[in-house]
């Protein structure tokens, strides 16, 4: 039993680290490029070891989808929640997701943001997880602003602020990455400070996000 538990430990470790190579590669090459041959190659394992893990290119994508999904909730969601619920949360939650962003936490920019251009005109199981993730995460960011409607921190429709905050945060990721600056980080601060001034967040509660200079910290 001991030598099966070390002999699965030791699996579950070299999965783990496969997969930290192929969501990075799948950031800057697409999913539809992570395939068992390519991962082999850039992780310098073998094929037939990068087949045993998956199996598949499907059950490998798959589990690149999910360990990115814990990568962005490690980096972005987890640290925000330190925050009360409300207007400092949602601070929080967009502050990280520009940080994530700008500091590349996958080489090529935003994870979900890519693949949901490679995929959302593909039905099947790796469009679905991805449908999923990032429902998740726009579902989170309008719950936060629903509980800050409730507490009287802010006003207006929490789907409807979901949808352009996330709209900002992608349109910068792009612009940033096909570009190479980090000033589109900038004005997504900007209008995102505006749009929760707008909804009556206190002033000093969006000075965490309206004070970062992302040119400077780049």
């Amino acid at each position: 039993m001991e030598q099966h538990d070390g002999r699965r430990a030791r699996g579950d470790a070299s999965r783990r680290l496969v997969l930290e190579r192929a969501v990075d590669l799948a950031s800057v090459e697409g999913l539809d490029g992570l395939s068992i041959g390519r991962l082999a190659e850039a992780a310098e394992v073998s094929k037939s070891g990068v087949a045993t893990l998956f199996g598949s290119k499907e059950r490998l994508q798959l589990a690149a989808v999910d360990a990115a999904v814990e990568r962005f909730t490690r980096v972005v969601i987890e640290p925000a929640r330190v925050e009360p619920r409300g207007v400092r949360r949602i601070v929080a939650l967009v502050d990280r997701w520009i940080a994530y962003s700008r500091d590349r936490v996958f080489p090529g920019g935003c994870f979900f943001a890519a693949a949901a251009a490679e995929f959302d005109a593909k039905p099947g199981p790796v469009r679905d997880a991805l449908a999923r993730a990032l429902a998740s995460w726009s579902g989170y960011l309008g719950a936060s602003y629903g509980y800050a409607v409730a507490q009287g921190e802010l006003e207006g429709d929490p789907a409807q602020f979901a949808f352009e905050a996330t709209a900002l945060l992608d349109a910068a990721n792009t612009r940033s990455v096909m570009s190479g600056s980090s000033e589109p980080y900038v004005f997504a601060r900007r209008a995102l400070v505006a749009r929760l001034a707008a909804a009556g967040a206190d002033p000093a509660v969006l000075e965490r996000l309206a004070e970062v200079d992302d040119r400077v910290l780049a």
